[in-house]
């Protein structure tokens, strides 16, 4: 925990705050903070600062926060992800906020099973969880939002011309001629498919979106490792 992200409930005060549970336990095994101690903080969607602990017991901490400074700037990127196994994504939507992805669209695909979208991850106490935690590790405070949608083809069909708006759109699949670009000085969206990759199928409908295939190279990445592998590629002066 880099920073502690605050939320409206943690207010008591409009300059206090009450932790408890897993950043209360932060603070005492890890920072071993007391009182006096200065943490790093930041209201959720706003200002970043510090909070100078106040008090502490077994089951609260109370801080005195003061809240100046302006959280990193959002990368400017819409992120279209065939819906990944559950076992790892958890990883990838932590990922995903600490490199700044603000606009995440979960979607469905061919070769992502159903079972998929049981995972009881996909809540919102379980997704606001695991974005919090990518937040705190890299000190940002911006929330990223997540849209689901189950359906591949009324999706590409009907949203995602428009969700497009002129932007540059890729989608990264194997085997393309071009390679993805690097350096990217504008919007982008990039859309990437499940462990196997998009069907030809879906591939052209992405492409008849407005999409533009690319490449990685002749190494096949597994979901976790193809998503900040990419957008590292794409904004590395933006990390």
């Amino acid at each position: 925990m880099n920073l502690a992200l605050l939320f409206e409930e943690d207010f008591v005060a409009p300059d206090r705050v009450r932790l408890r549970g897993r950043r209360l336990d932060h603070l005492k095994t890890v920072l071993k903070a007391g009182t006096g101690h200065r943490i790093p903080a930041g209201r959720v969607n706003g200002l970043m600062g510090h909070g100078e602990v106040l008090s502490m017991t077994e089951t609260e901490a109370e801080l005195l926060v003061t809240l100046d400074q302006q959280p990193p700037a959002p990368l400017p990127l819409t992120l279209i992800l065939a819906m990944p196994r559950p076992k790892m994504f958890r990883r990838v939507l932590q990922t995903c906020a600490s490199l700044g992805v603000k606009d995440l669209w979960l979607i469905n695909s061919y070769k992502v099973e159903k079972s998929f979208w049981q995972t009881p991850w996909l809540t919102e106490d379980h997704l606001r969880e695991n974005l919090t935690l990518g937040l705190e590790q890299a000190k940002d405070t911006l929330m990223p939002q997540v849209h689901i949608r189950k359906l591949f083809k009324p999706f590409v069909e009907d949203e995602l011309p428009t969700l497009l708006g002129g932007k540059r759109a890729l989608v990264a699949h194997p085997g393309m001629a071009a390679p993805c670009p690097t350096h990217l000085n504008e919007p982008a969206t990039l859309c990437i498919g499940p462990e196997g990759g998009f069907t030809d199928y879906e591939v052209g409908k992405l492409e008849e979106a407005g999409c533009q295939s690319v490449h990685l190279g002749p190494r096949i990445l597994r979901v976790e490792t193809a998503v900040p592998v990419l957008i590292s590629r794409l904004f590395d002066a933006c990390l």
